[in-house]
């Protein structure tokens, strides 16, 4: 069944989380455009994190897709992916705070703010799950 609107929703996040992270830079500084790949070049544990946390949730999104048989373990792994996000989200906020040569004018990107779409489009995803958890729950009580 995978032309449900929650396969849908979760691969728009995985899109979001895997894809687009090339596309928009987290934060612009004077020299130069900062994305999540430049990120793995830095030598701060917390900084190669981010990248890592980007594709763990395009992954499990993914996965998450082709578990369409086991709508218990989707919703699951549904909250995981928003956990991961929220985590990540915080971490780029607290980033932002902290960036260092933050006296000179820096600018912040789209990309610090992809997580926030993904967790929209997962609470979007979990909420059709469940829509059809109870729609199947009700079917059988009336068998």
């Amino acid at each position: 069944m995978l032309q449900r609107i929650q396969s849908i929703y979760l691969f728009l996040a995985s899109i979001i989380s895997g894809g687009l992270i090339f596309v928009f830079y987290l934060w612009n500084t004077l020299k130069e455009q900062i994305f999540v790949l430049d990120l793995f070049s830095n030598e701060e544990i917390i900084l190669k994190v981010i990248p890592f946390m980007f594709f763990a949730s395009a992954i499990l999104s993914l996965v998450t897709i082709f578990l369409f048989k086991d709508r218990k373990l989707q919703f699951v792994l549904g909250r995981i992916i928003i956990l991961i996000n929220l985590f990540l989200l915080g971490l780029l906020i607290y980033l932002s705070l902290t960036l260092p040569g933050e006296n000179a004018v820096s600018e912040k990107g789209i990309g610090m703010f992809l997580p926030i779409l993904v967790i929209l489009l997962i609470v979007l995803a979990n909420r059709a799950i469940k829509k059809d958890e109870d729609l199947v729950k009700s079917v059988d009580r009336l068998r």
